[in-house]
């Protein structure tokens, strides 16, 4: 089992930054890929990005060039670094944790990032 704590969401203008931070506890050695995801009501969840163990990332085309994620293995926690943010990007945002064995996912709880324009 692996539990998943997001923080860091808020309120923000149109421009600003934040930094969301997920924490992992329980079977962390097992973790292989951490991600972050956005949902808005009446869409699906997306992908925003997502790093593997050994740093590799990948990145939704929208965020690309404004968004780092960045992973601290010893503290066992994935950040989510947000720069030049814009309306589009309010939504909830949850950590996403995939074990190496059967690919066994595990989410947060979720953060609401809201930007005002």
């Amino acid at each position: 089992q692996v539990q998943l704590v997001e923080s860091g969401g808020g309120l923000v203008q149109a421009g600003g930054s934040l930094r969301l931070s997920c924490a992992a506890s329980g079977a962390v050695v097992s973790i292989n890929t951490m991600a972050w995801y956005r949902q808005v009501p009446g869409k699906q969840r997306e992908l925003v990005a997502s790093i593997a163990r050994d740093g590799r990332t990948n990145y939704e085309d929208s965020v690309k060039g404004r968004f780092t994620i960045s992973r601290d293995n010893a503290k066992n926690t994935v950040y989510l670094h947000m720069n030049s943010l814009n309306a589009e990007d309010t939504a909830v945002y949850y950590c996403n944790a995939v074990l190496f064995v059967f690919g066994t996912s595990y989410w947060g709880l979720g953060t609401q990032v809201t930007v005002s324009s």
